[in-house]
């Protein structure tokens, strides 16, 4: 009797080291969904400089494995092409420059680092788990919106600056009349109307930009993404713009999906997108109605505004308000930049 409870003791235990083991190779299911963001807090074991030279080693190995892994991309429910999670769960390590306090940035105890990043980093597909992978995408990402964004708002206090001196009859400068009859041609504005370039000529905030290119790039899994940087998915018909065909392009069609040379300048396209595109007339007036107010730029309402950026119309934008929620992104609205230098970029 003794004996046959030991051996069903041993066979138990062993069934339950099995299950444990597939429990841990089984890979993330990919697509999109809006768990709650889990951010690991910093580790500082070691000095900046070596932490950086450390992350470099890793993306230079990272790089040269991945260019001998083909790796199959599935097709997510709304078309996007996605790559799944591959590599060991113990590799997917976070990048010294991402190790950042994401949680003291939300309190608005904190700065955001100026990070560059020629594109997303190759840990992020080795991270299995969904909800620490989500982190690492939005730590990757926030550093570059915020600093396209501050480029917008050094141009709107020219603009304003300019505005003035015009209502006060001054005559500007030959320098200053150029720059103001480029942005006017850029949005189709007379350069005497500043008040409407203003209108255009503004920021998204961090919190939908983020749940935008969340759900674009399926939090970093299009392929999209990884080959051309395309995080939000924007389209194509140029020949004189570089592109990516989707995998299931229907026949007749010839859109591609825009390529770009790194992760700012998918940004700042997207950003100029939404400010001069007509099917955001709405988004940008209400935008400029709060800006009247002197209210803060809310992204969970300015998100109701975009039921045209994609065919799925009220669902996009209510995906995009539930992970502004389920994420707390409402708070990265009012991050800031740090003021020290940022790192070379990294690819």
């Amino acid at each position: 009797m003794k004996t046959f409870h030991c051996t069903s003791l041993v066979i138990a235990g062993s069934m339950v080291t099995i299950l444990v083991n597939m429990g841990l190779l089984m890979p993330a299911p990919s697509g999109v969904s809006v768990a709650k963001a889990v951010f690991d807090r910093p580790q500082f074991t070691k000095s900046t400089k070596t932490m950086v030279s450390s992350s470099k080693a890793a993306l230079v190995k990272t790089a040269l494995v991945d260019q001998s892994v083909q790796v199959q991309a599935s097709k997510r429910s709304d078309g996007i092409d996605v790559l799944p999670a591959s590599g060991p769960r113990e590799g997917a390590l976070v990048p010294a420059h991402l190790n950042y306090d994401f949680d003291a940035v939300l309190k608005g105890d904190g700065a955001v680092p100026r990070i560059t990043l020629a594109s997303l980093p190759k840990h992020l597909l080795q991270e299995r788990e969904s909800r620490k992978r989500k982190a690492m995408f939005l730590k990757a990402v926030l550093p570059l919106i915020l600093q396209v964004n501050e480029q917008i708002l050094e141009d709107r206090a020219r603009l304003k600056r300019l505005r003035a001196e015009q209502r006060s009859n001054q005559s500007l400068t030959a320098l200053d009349r150029l720059w103001l009859a480029v942005m006017a041609e850029r949005y189709d504005t007379k350069r005497s109307n500043i008040q409407s370039i203003l209108n255009r000529h503004d920021v998204v905030p961090p919190s939908l930009a983020l749940a935008q290119a969340a759900t674009e790039s399926a939090w970093g899994a299009s392929r999209f993404v990884r080959e051309g940087n395309a995080m939000f998915g924007e389209w194509t018909f140029s020949s004189q713009q570089s592109g990516i065909v989707p995998s299931e392009r229907p026949t007749g069609k010839t859109h591609r999906v825009r390529a770009f040379g790194s992760l700012s300048e998918s940004i700042d396209s997207y950003v100029t997108n939404l400010n001069k595109h007509r099917a955001y007339k709405e988004f940008r007036a209400l935008r400029a109605a709060m800006r009247r107010q002197g209210l803060p730029l809310d992204g969970m309402q300015l998100a109701g505004t975009l039921h045209r950026y994609s065919e799925r119309g009220e669902a996009y934008v209510a995906e995009l308000r539930a992970i502004i929620s389920s994420n707390a992104l409402g708070s990265v609205d009012r991050a800031k930049l740090s003021k020290t230098g940022g790192l070379e970029p990294l690819i």
